[in-house]
């Protein structure tokens, strides 16, 4: 579940100073979560392509931006009554990449088939901390939503996705300001029947 406001208030006051000494991620494709497995246990880094050339950043090291232009409204479409009511402010960070904005993508290119059960592992959102919510989903052909996670109707949530793959989704925020969004990676080793899983991962996003 989200932190009590007074929790969620004071990382974000501590924020700020902490942000001002990271590599500032707001333009271009990067990969906000590249998933390895090295020697038994998980990895998770940073994939950053707005380098040249790509370089992969501890997420310890990175402010990601959703820029102001980031800005539009929840539609009027009753599919997307989960992001908030019909022309509430939304930053969006889009599934379609634009140049002028972050374009996040999720990758499991590094995991081999044959390594975990059903070659999928779970990416689980563990707390959301920040001034609003905040969710990611995938739009079809038909434009309708499929929601993977969202920080409103309560925490963890849990996604499947399959290995050797690369996703891009909308990352959707619902007020301007400071979040840490914490993600885990676990999976079942194929075979032995083995859990695994990476310690928490925290990501610090500024909005707006």
């Amino acid at each position: 579940m989200l932190a009590s406001t007074a929790l969620a208030t004071a990382l974000v006051a501590m924020a700020p100073a902490h942000a001002s000494t990271r590599v500032v991620l707001d333009k271009g494709h990067v990969d906000v979560m590249e998933v390895e497995y090295v020697a038994g246990e998980f990895e998770v880094h940073v994939h950053d392509e707005t380098a040249e050339p790509a370089v992969e950043r501890s997420p310890d090291e990175v402010l990601f931006r959703a820029l102001p232009e980031s800005l539009t409204t929840v539609p009027a479409d009753p599919a997307f009554a989960f992001l908030g009511k019909p022309g509430d402010p939304l930053w969006l960070l889009p599934q379609a990449g634009n140049p002028d904005l972050l374009w996040p993508g999720i990758s499991t290119e590094d995991l081999s088939s044959g390594t975990f059960a059903a070659d999928s592992v779970t990416l689980k959102l563990r707390t959301v901390r920040g001034p609003g919510k905040f969710s990611i989903f995938t739009e079809g052909a038909a434009g309708q939503p499929q929601v993977l996670f969202n920080s409103r109707d309560g925490l963890p949530d849990t996604s499947a996705l399959p290995v050797s793959g690369h996703q891009h989704a909308n990352w959707a925020f619902t007020a301007p300001g400071t979040y840490q969004l914490t993600f885990q990676v676990s999976a079942t080793l194929a075979g032995s029947g083995q859990a695994v899983t990476s310690g928490s991962v925290t990501y610090l996003f500024k909005v707006g």
